[in-house]
C-alpha cells in the first residue's frame, strides 16, 4: 500500500515547458504557488518531458519559490529513451536495466532540486524488461530514501503482476476518462482494487474538448443540461465522474489556466447523482448499459 498521501487531483507538468506552454521560470514558480494555494499539492513529471528539460526548469522554479519540500509531492517516471540533444540514442526505445533506473532517478533528483521523489513510476512496459533487475533497482532506491513509493504507467494487469511478484506496486497511471473508459471494463481497475494499487488517470478530460465526433457531440449536449443542474463547468463534471469510481482514481490535470486550476478541486466536493454518472457513460458508449 502507498506510504504517500497525494492530493485528490494532481497537476501534470508535461506541457509546462518547451513541449507546449513554454512557461518562464517565474511563471512556473507562480503556477506551483497557485496549485498549492488551491490544495493541488502533487506534481506529475517524467524525465522525458520537454525533451529532458522540464524537470530542471521546474526544479529551479521550486527552489526559487522557497516552498517547503514537505508541502508538495513529486511524481516522476523513467524508461523511455528518446532521441534528444542530451542523449546519444539513435532510435526511441525503453531501458529498464538496474543501472539505468538508478541513474535516471538520481538525475531527476538533481533536476528537481530534491532528495527524494514521493512516487517513482516506470513509464511504459518494455518487452525486454527483467523483473529481477527492476526489483533490485527499486529496493536500492527505497533503502537509500530516494523514492518513497513505486508504481507503473500504462501497464496492463498481467504486466503489473509480473512486477508485483518481485516488488510492491502502489500505483498505475493509465489513460482513463469518460471517453476512454477501458480500464473500467477490461478488468484493470478490478485488478488494481484487488491488489491495493491506486490508479492515476492521465488525460482525464478525454476527447470531449479535442474532437468533434458523434460521441463528443452527444456528451456536449448532455453536459449543457448537467452544467445547469450542478452549476459547475463540463471539465469539473468530467473529473467528478472519474472521482466517483470506487477504485479511487486520482485525475492528473494538465491545465495552466488559473481559473480552471481554481475550479478543479470543486470536483472533489461534488457528489454526482448515480443516474447522471450512468448518463455520461451511456452517451460515451452510444448505447444503454446491458
Amino acid at each position: 500500500m502507498s506510504k504517500t498521501a497525494l492530493s485528490p487531483i494532481i497537476s501534470g507538468t508535461m506541457n509546462w515547458g518547451v513541449w507546449d506552454k513554454n512557461l518562464t521560470l517565474k511563471e512556473m514558480e507562480n503556477m506551483i504557488q497557485i496549485c498549492i494555494e488551491n490544495k493541488i499539492t502533487t506534481f506529475d513529471h517524467a524525465d522525458i518531458y520537454g525533451a529532458y528539460t522540464t524537470e530542471a526548469d521546474f526544479g529551479k522554479a521550486f527552489q526559487a519559490s522557497k516552498i517547503s519540500r514537505e508541502k508538495l509531492q513529486l511524481i516522476t517516471k523513467c524508461g523511455i529513451q528518446m532521441i534528444a540533444e542530451s542523449r546519444k540514442n539513435t532510435i526511441k526505445h525503453y531501458d529498464y536495466s538496474k543501472e539505468y533506473i538508478v541513474w535516471s532517478v538520481e538525475e531527476s533528483l538533481k533536476k528537481l532540486k530534491t532528495d527524494y521523489v514521493d512516487v517513482f513510476l516506470l513509464h511504459r512496459p518494455s518487452p525486454l524488461m527483467q523483473t529481477d533487475e527492476i526489483a533490485e533497482a527499486v529496493e536500492k532506491l527505497k533503502s537509500e530514501g530516494k523514492i518513497i513509493d513505486f508504481g507503473l504507467s500504462n501497464f496492463t494487469s498481467s504486466q503489473t503482476e509480473l512486477i508485483r511478484q518481485k516488488t510492491e506496486v502502489s500505483y498505475n497511471q493509465v489513460q482513463f476518462s469518460a471517453t476512454n473508459f477501458e480500464p473500467m471494463v477490461d478488468g484493470s481497475f478490478d485488478y488494481m482494487q484487488t491488489h491495493g494499487i491506486r490508479p492515476l488517470s492521465w488525460n482525464p478530460l478525454g476527447t470531449v474538448f479535442r474532437e468533434d465526433t458523434k460521441k463528443t457531440r452527444r456528451l456536449k449536449k448532455l453536459f449543457s443540461d448537467l452544467v445547469k443542474k450542478y452549476g459547475f463547468g463540463s471539465d469539473t463534471l468530467l473529473l467528478a465522474w472519474i472521482l466517483k469510481h470506487p477504485a479511487k482514481v486520482i485525475p492528473i490535470a494538465g491545465t495552466v489556466n488559473i481559473a480552471r486550476i481554481q475550479s478543479l478541486m470543486k470536483a472533489v466536493e461534488l457528489e454526482m447523482d448515480k443516474e447522471d454518472w450512468f448518463a455520461i457513460w451511456t452517451e460515451s458508449m452510444g448505447d444503454d448499459v446491458a
